[in-house]
């Protein structure tokens, strides 16, 4: 098995299913996933959401582990610092401006 590289190296193109390596770098590893997995956006899950942001805030693969949960769509829970609703928005503007490239490349 050949030593994972450091964390600074890890590209966002290294998250993906067939590659997990990065998550061995993750600062959550440690850490009880049921911290990033809140029930709900109110009430409790308020100071959970912000403890288990706070994790992701110090994690050398914050970018991978955000990416992975795009392109994997994962719906629940906090990935890469970013809540559900994050990610959606952020979803969201890739698609716009795809779209709009798209339309940019047709008229050229």
């Amino acid at each position: 098995m050949s030593p994972l590289p450091p964390p600074s190296a890890v590209s966002v193109l290294d998250a993906t299913w067939s590659n997990l390596a990065w998550r061995e770098h993750a600062a959550c590893s440690h850490v009880d996933t049921n911290l990033f997995f809140p029930v709900g956006v109110t009430g409790p899950a308020v100071p959970q959401i912000a403890r288990a942001k706070a994790v992701c805030a110090n994690c050398p693969v914050q970018t991978p582990c955000l990416e992975f949960a795009l392109r994997t769509h994962q719906d629940y829970g906090v990935w890469g610092g970013h809540t559900e609703e994050e990610r959606r928005s952020i979803r969201r503007a890739r698609r716009a401006a795809a779209r709009r490239a798209a339309a940019l490349r047709s008229t050229a």
